[in-house]
């Protein structure tokens, strides 16, 4: 179950923080690459945060794709 604080911080973040608007073209962009293990940024990520943050980062881009439906 995803905690609702967590994906609202960041959404927070992105969206306001960093300043970019969760559009179906950013979201389906990001999950491709997240969901490709042969991409560098996402190996990096991995490197630094592990599989369990990448996979709450997924889901919280899963959930900002059902937002935009």
């Amino acid at each position: 179950m995803r905690s609702l604080g967590a994906y609202d911080d960041w959404k927070h973040c992105i969206t306001v923080l960093c300043g970019i608007p969760l559009t179906q073209a950013y979201v389906n962009e990001r999950l491709a690459a997240l969901r490709n293990p042969a991409d560098y940024k996402t190996q990096k990520f991995l490197e630094a945060w592990g599989e369990a943050h990448l996979e709450r980062v997924i889901g919280w881009f899963e959930q900002a794709e059902q937002e935009l439906r």
